[in-house]
C-alpha cells in the first residue's frame, strides 16, 4: 500500500497562512541573442561619429515592433478595458548622479531614427543628470519625502485614483498613462549577465525587456562551434493584454533588426 502524502503539514499550513493566492497576471520569456556582427556594426557607426550603443538598437527595433508587428502591446487597461495608446513611448532606464538608478521618457520613439533616437536620449539625459528630471521621477520624490505610514495610503489612493479607474491627476503629471509604452533597462552596462524584469505596480506598462551582459560563448554558427558575442534579452508581458504568442512576435522583430540594423538608420514608414 501506498505511503499517504501528508499534505497539510506544519508548512503548508504556514505558507497558507502568510502567502496570498497568486492574482497578477504575467508571462515571463527570454532569448540568448548572438550580438556579434550587431556589435560590430555599432563599431563602425560610432567611428563615423554616430554614438549609439545597443540600448539605442534595443529600443528603436522594440519601438518599431510595437508600432508594426505587435501594436496589442502599446495598450493599457482603463476602467477593465484595454485601450490603445495615442503614441509609442519608451521609458530608458539610466545612470544619474551617484550612481542612482532614473528613467528618461522617450515620446514617439518609434518616428525616430537611429541618429535622432541618440540626440534625443543624450538631451533627456543630460537634463535627467542636470536635476530636471520627469514629471514621472519628480513625483517619485515627492513620494518618498511623504512619512510612513502616510506614503503608503497615498500610494494606494494614487493607485486607485490613476491606475483601477482611469482619472488623470494634472497637478502632478499622473494619469493612467504616465509611463509610457514600454520600459527598458541595461543591467549588463552595470555587470549583472541577466535579470528578471517586472511589472510595476504605479503604472500600466504592459511590457519590461531586461538587457544582459554581453559574454564571448561558444555557439553553432555556419554549423560549426566558434565563440561567438551573447547577450540574454528577458522580458514579462501583462497576461492582461496580451498572449505568449505576441512575445514570440515581438522576439521575431527584434531577431530581424539584429540582423539588418540599418534599417534602423531610415526614419519609419
Amino acid at each position: 500500500m501506498e505511503k499517504r502524502l501528508n499534505l497539510n503539514n506544519n508548512w503548508r499550513k504556514v505558507a497558507a497562512t502568510i502567502y496570498k493566492k497568486p492574482s497578477d497576471s504575467k508571462i515571463y520569456g527570454s532569448v540568448d541573442l548572438d550580438v556579434t556582427d550587431l556589435e560590430a556594426y555599432i563599431t563602425e557607426k560610432r567611428k563615423q561619429k554616430l554614438k549609439i550603443t545597443l540600448t539605442h538598437i534595443f529600443v528603436l527595433a522594440v519601438a518599431r515592433a510595437l508600432d508594426k508587428q505587435v501594436p496589442e502591446l502599446n495598450t493599457y487597461i482603463k476602467r477593465g478595458k484595454v485601450v490603445a495608446r495615442k503614441s509609442i513611448d519608451a521609458m530608458v532606464s539610466v545612470l544619474l548622479k551617484e550612481g542612482q538608478m532614473g528613467s528618461v521618457k522617450i515620446g514617439d520613439a518609434n518616428s525616430l531614427d537611429l541618429k535622432g533616437l541618440s540626440l534625443k536620449m543624450q538631451e533627456e539625459i543630460k537634463r535627467s543628470r542636470q536635476g530636471d528630471e520627469n514629471q514621472t521621477m519628480q513625483s517619485k520624490d515627492m513620494l518618498s519625502s511623504i512619512p510612513w505610514p502616510f506614503r503608503s495610503w497615498l500610494f494606494r489612493l494614487y493607485k486607485l485614483v490613476t491606475i483601477h479607474w482611469g482619472i488623470s491627476i494634472p497637478f502632478v503629471g499622473l494619469n493612467a498613462d504616465s509611463f509610457g509604452s514600454f520600459v527598458i533597462s541595461n543591467i549588463g552596462s552595470i555587470g549583472l549577465d541577466s535579470g528578471y524584469p517586472a511589472l510595476l505596480p504605479s503604472s500600466n506598462v504592459s511590457i519590461v525587456l531586461i538587457m544582459g551582459g554581453v559574454y564571448k560563448k561558444p555557439a553553432v554558427f555556419n554549423d560549426e562551434i566558434v565563440p561567438r558575442k551573447i547577450m540574454s534579452l528577458s522580458t514579462v508581458l501583462d497576461h492582461r493584454v496580451v498572449d505568449a504568442s505576441h512575445g514570440g512576435k515581438l522576439f521575431r522583430a527584434i531577431k530581424h533588426y539584429i540582423k539588418n540594423p540599418w534599417e534602423l538608420e531610415e526614419p519609419a514608414g
